[in-house]
């Protein structure tokens, strides 16, 4: 045999290496009963194909015949296909994380049915990316997936321009417990504030119990700096209790970002 399966090439580069791959496959699955014709059948070529394939793998070593119609795959042709499929998992694996992984594909939520390959036009509600059927916004794109009204759908291709404000973020510094915590804190002031706000985060014990003290319902708990902003880049308007030992870490991480903050406090 003068093909790839003696020199080290995959049956990607080769195609009588690819169909000595799936002759041996088909050969595997139906010993030692084998039928040219199904096989012929199966992977789409002449039964005649077949046997001249099978004639060059028997004198090679990758198959044994026992008589007519009865076929078995050797220990060499159960160590190519070996080798051979192990290079195939590699292969896509790479081309899995390494090229369709570069490829772009962001995620929106359909606001009606969507079908794959569909262009779409883009909008963002309640800070999250939706996609309509159609190119009637500023910015489109292609739906790589299909779904369902209020289902993911994944999109790429990306036109235009995604017309939307971008929130802020108002941090209301909370005492921390030495300084009297949530005691030394203007609930109604927290609460008319929280109320001019999309969400309500909070970040220490103090910040949980002024937001409870204010009869408040928390949205974001345990907030980090990144999250607040990530919501505020999506156009939401964020009120973060945080307490005042925190600050630091927090503004350092906000000043790096896009979103616009103030700090701000309502003492009792």
């Amino acid at each position: 045999m003068t093909d790839g399966a003696h020199d080290g090439t995959t049956v990607l580069q080769s195609k009588r290496s690819a169909t000595q791959y799936q002759i041996l496959i088909e050969i595997a699955e139906r010993q030692p009963a084998v039928s040219q014709q199904e096989i012929a059948d199966s992977i789409g070529i002449t039964s005649q194909a077949v046997s001249n394939y099978l004639q060059d793998l028997v004198e090679n070593d990758f198959v044994q015949k026992h008589g007519r119609g009865r076929y078995e795959v050797t220990k060499e042709g159960v160590d190519w296909l070996i080798t051979q499929t192990t290079d195939l998992r590699e292969f896509v694996d790479h081309v899995s994380d390494d090229v369709i992984g570069e490829v772009e594909i962001e995620t929106a939520i359909a606001t009606t049915a969507i079908e794959d390959g569909q262009a779409v036009s883009l909008t963002m509600r309640d800070g999250v990316l939706h996609a309509t059927p159609g190119e009637a916004g500023t910015a489109t794109a292609v739906a790589v997936s299909a779904a369902e009204a209020g289902r993911d759908v994944g999109i790429t291709d990306f036109d235009g321009v995604l017309e939307y404000d971008l929130g802020t973020v108002t941090i209301v510094s909370i005492p921390p417990i030495r300084d009297g915590g949530s005691s030394d804190v203007d609930h109604a002031a927290v609460a008319a504030e929280a109320s001019d706000h999309d969400l309500l985060a909070v970040s220490g014990t103090e910040a949980v119990a002024t937001a409870h003290a204010a009869d408040l319902d928390i949205d974001i708990q345990f907030a980090t700096a990144a999250a607040v902003a990530e919501a505020a880049t999506k156009g939401l308007d964020v009120c973060l209790l945080a307490v005042a030992d925190d600050l630091a870490g927090l503004t350092d991480t906000l000043r790096n970002g896009d979103a616009a903050f103030e700090i701000v406090e309502y003492d009792g």
